[in-house]
């Protein structure tokens, strides 16, 4: 059974187009621990989120290729968590935000900070 911090670590992850593609070839080969590291590779995904990663590409599902797209997808996925990391970034603490978004998701510190300054920007931008 998929854990739901995995999936939406795995929905939220950006991957470039290229290793998903590659991904998705080689799970259909038969090759699936192949296509995992190809995942872990480029993306940061550890190892909960990337097997996850493969079964969403082998159905047929699109993965994020940039943290804009990761950002949308975390808001349709979670509201209430993007609400309260928007608020922890307007009062000035990105860090808590960046924890926040750690503890309810599997991503990794690199993919946490980037999502906060994604969201940042955005709310720096209304």
């Amino acid at each position: 059974m998929t854990s739901t911090k995995a999936r939406t670590t795995a929905l939220i992850t950006p991957i470039e187009q290229a290793a998903q593609d590659e991904a998705r070839a080689l799970a259909r080969e038969g090759r699936t621990a192949k296509a995992i590291r190809r995942l872990r590779k480029d993306s940061g995904l550890g190892l909960s989120a990337a097997p996850v990663a493969v079964d969403l590409l082998t159905q047929g599902h699109a993965l994020p290729t940039t943290y804009g797209e990761a950002l949308e997808t975390l808001r349709a996925l979670d509201a209430p968590l993007v609400v309260e990391m928007a608020d922890l970034l307007g009062s000035g603490d990105r860090d808590s935000a960046i924890k926040l978004l750690r503890e309810r998701t599997d991503i990794d510190l690199a993919g946490g900070y980037h999502l906060a300054m994604e969201l940042s920007g955005q709310f720096d931008g209304r």
